[in-house]
Order: structure tokens, then C-alpha cells, then sequence
């Protein structure tokens, strides 16, 4: 049976909180994308920090702002997250970039997508309480998201994207806590 809005957001801000400041700090991660349609794959390493934000972070407030959100419902929590990415093979310089997530309910905010500046919503649940699920829907594109944590310096991240209803690309992570 369903839970009511009401009972899923009150089951899920705590572990959300509890997921954010357990993954706080540095992480080394290896990713392969596999683009669907021709099989190419693309290996990136990254670098990755990421901040826990307790509500009332000014990070929070401003984010509140960007998306217009009721000032008397405040963001239960977020993360900051950033990352220097080596595209491996490629001779690209390595790509630096930070993004904010926040939490009221079960919508999780961004200051902007991961194929857009723009800020961008996701609904999320948890499978369990060191597994979250995001899906994220803009410009006709999906980004369904598994994140789990393994143990203390370990968790695995697998993204499946979409556009126009046809998967295109995974997205497949390994990080560990450095």
C-alpha cells in the first residue's frame, strides 16, 4: 500500500539527512559511460568533496530562493558537492564544477542539471536506508539514479538516462573515500 505524502516525507527526510552526512568528505571516483546506440564507452576520474548542509545553510536559503520555495517551509538539509573530472584518452583538460542539493519532503532541489545551468527538481526514495533512488526529468531527457553506500569507504552509483522515452546511455561508478 502507498504511503500518504505526508508519512513518505516524514520517512524520508531522516534518512536523507543521515545518507548526506554519512557520504560528507572526499571521494576518488571511476566512472564508465556507455553510450548506448554506437557502444562507444567514455572512462572519467574524479575527484569529488562533498559538504553536508544543515538547514538554514546559506548555501539552503539561496537555493530556497532559486527556486522560489515558501521561506516558511525550509530545506530540511542538502549537500555541496565538487569535482574535478579527468576524461581519460580524450586530451581534454580536466572539467571543475560544484553543484548545491537541498530537501523538503521527497523533492530533492539543484542549483542546475547535470546537462543544464538551470536548477532542476528530482523525486527521490531510498530502496533502503544506504540506497537512494533520484529521477530527474528535464528537456525531454531522464536521469534515473542509484547511489548506495557499501561499508564505511565504499558506494556505487548507477545512472541510466534517457531521452525521448529510448535509454541512451549508463552511467556506471565506483567511489572510494579518500
Amino acid at each position: 500500500m502507498p504511503f500518504s505524502a505526508d508519512t513518505a516525507r516524514i520517512l524520508a527526510e531522516p534518512l536523507v539527512q543521515a545518507f548526506f552526512q554519512e557520504t560528507a568528505g572526499d571521494w576518488r571516483s571511476e566512472r564508465r559511460y556507455y553510450t548506448l546506440k554506437s557502444g562507444e564507452t567514455q572512462n572519467v576520474v574524479s575527484r569529488i568533496t562533498i559538504e553536508f548542509l544543515p538547514a538554514g545553510a546559506d548555501p539552503l536559503l539561496e537555493l530556497a530562493e532559486l527556486h522560489q520555495l515558501d521561506p516558511s517551509k525550509p530545506l530540511v538539509c542538502g549537500t555541496t558537492v565538487a569535482w574535478e573530472s579527468d576524461y581519460v584518452g580524450t586530451g581534454k583538460k580536466p572539467v571543475v564544477g560544484s553543484t548545491i542539493f537541498g530537501v523538503r519532503g521527497t523533492t530533492l532541489y539543484r542549483d542546475r542539471g547535470f546537462a543544464t545551468p538551470k536548477p532542476v527538481t528530482a523525486q527521490y526514495h531510498f530502496n533502503d536506508n544506504r540506497t537512494l533512488v533520484l529521477k530527474t526529468q528535464y528537456n525531454d531527457s531522464s536521469f534515473e539514479e542509484e547511489l548506495r553506500l557499501i561499508g564505511q569507504r565504499y558506494r556505487t552509483r548507477q545512472t541510466v538516462i534517457s531521452r525521448a522515452g529510448e535509454e541512451i546511455m549508463i552511467g556506471q561508478y565506483l567511489e572510494t573515500r579518500i
